[in-house]
């Protein structure tokens, strides 16, 4: 497939017909001039190479000038799981869901077409919905809003009030007049933070320009089939974007592995203490990824209506003129009953309306919900070592599945 211009809305909803929600902003067209990324967001090794080693390395070096590479403070760089986690395990996957996002995401507005859910009075307002989400992609003001709440709200409130370890660092030392920050310490706090939540919150802002289109798209009037075998009227292709979003929640679930990891081994602290948190972030991004399709659920649900509606009325002429025909001595003599397409009609009736009445008014399934929940929590697995041995693990493991 040809990948259109970029900037070029028009391009990405004629042939092919893509869409993605990466594919544009200025931090795009900057790495693309550092021939770090390509029109469709290849080169994605050198772009988590260069910036992971930005954001860590400097880190490196100035702990070793320090003296705090491996000893000195309560919490040695070398030993700070946290900041490895956090910019050589979540940061590379940020960067790499780009491209699973973008490959995933292409089709989508082919399946709109191809399904023919958008009637073609309707199809201006659709095209309306993709320039605009586009349009917002690619805001400069956008991304320099984002990095002004990095610097102003990430990194001096959330960060240094409530995530950043009380006790001793290899980035921060206690002080009357509050945190006494090392030389790696500003680096850490002004450039490699800012770097990894500036990707993260640019995530966000991707998520909400999906869920804004998607609304868009909620507003027109689609064309649902109430029979369609998908049980949500001809949208589960929506529900698929989990598989888009899946590196994503890993990134997540390994960012919250690093601050527990950090917590249970410098601060005594236990896994189970951290339940609430754990179900919090599991919450938060099956909201995240999955809330958004709900804003379909009216019309989800007004297409299941009228279809019980209509389907009930059709079942109920048949079923009669079946039982006058068959039960009341209707049919010809001549005609055989054996053979007769009459019960095959009324079984593939029944089952059409089987598949209206359980018509679901949300395009969410059950198998998206666990991949995603078990997305985020993969990263986890590894602190069920800070409760008890591997092998007394391994042997509870066994003893589940065996």
């Amino acid at each position: 497939m040809n990948t259109p211009a970029p900037g070029s809305s028009v391009g990405l909803l004629r042939e092919p017909p893509d869409f993605s929600l990466v594919l544009g902003g200025p931090l795009f067209q900057l790495l693309r001039r550092a021939h770090l990324s390509d029109d469709a967001l290849m080169l994605v090794r050198q772009r988590i190479l260069v910036i992971a080693l930005l954001a860590w390395l400097p880190l490196l070096v100035l702990s070793a000038l320090e003296g705090q590479v491996l000893s000195g403070p309560a919490v040695p760089f070398l030993l700070d799981m946290e900041a490895h986690i956090r910019f050589l395990v979540a940061l590379p996957l940020l960067i790499g869901a780009e491209l699973v996002v973008h490959q995933r995401m292409r089709p989508l507005l082919q399946q709109f077409r191809e399904r023919q859910l958008i009637p073609e009075g309707a199809m201006a307002r659709f095209e309306s919905a993709v320039a605009s989400a586009f349009r917002l992609r690619n805001s400069v003001l956008a991304e320099v809003l984002l990095l002004a709440i990095v610097y102003g709200v990430g990194v001096l409130i959330v960060w240094r009030q409530y995530f950043a370890l009380d006790a001793a660092t290899w980035y921060a030392a206690p002080a009357a007049e509050g945190a006494r920050l090392s030389l790696a310490g500003i680096w850490y706090g002004y450039v490699s933070l800012p770097i990894f939540q500036f990707l993260l919150v640019r995530w966000y802002f991707r998520l909400f320009i999906w869920t804004r289109f998607l609304w868009q798209v909620s507003r027109i009037e689609l064309s649902l089939v109430p029979t369609h075998p998908d049980r949500v009227g001809g949208l589960g292709f929506l529900s698929n974007t989990v598989h888009a979003f899946a590196v994503l929640a890993v990134a997540h679930g390994a960012l919250l592995a690093g601050m527990l990891a950090n917590r249970i081994i410098w601060l005594g602290a236990t896994l189970p203490q951290f339940k609430a948190e754990i179900a919090m972030m599991v919450v938060f991004l099956l909201c995240l990824v999955l809330g958004p399709l709900l804003v379909f659920a009216p019309q989800l649900a007004q297409a299941k209506r009228t279809g019980l509606r209509e389907y009930g009325a059709l079942a109920e002429r048949y079923v009669r003129e079946f039982e006058a025909k068959w039960l009341r001595g209707g049919a010809p003599a001549d005609e055989p009953l054996v053979g007769s397409g009459d019960i095959q009609a009324l079984a593939d009736l029944g089952n059409s309306y089987e598949v209206v009445r359980t018509m679901r008014i949300m395009p969410v399934t059950k198998e998206a919900v666990l991949r995603l929940g078990a997305a985020t929590l993969v990263p986890l697995v590894p602190l069920l070592l800070t409760m008890m041995p591997l092998e007394e693990l391994l042997k509870k493991l066994f003893g589940i599945l065996f």
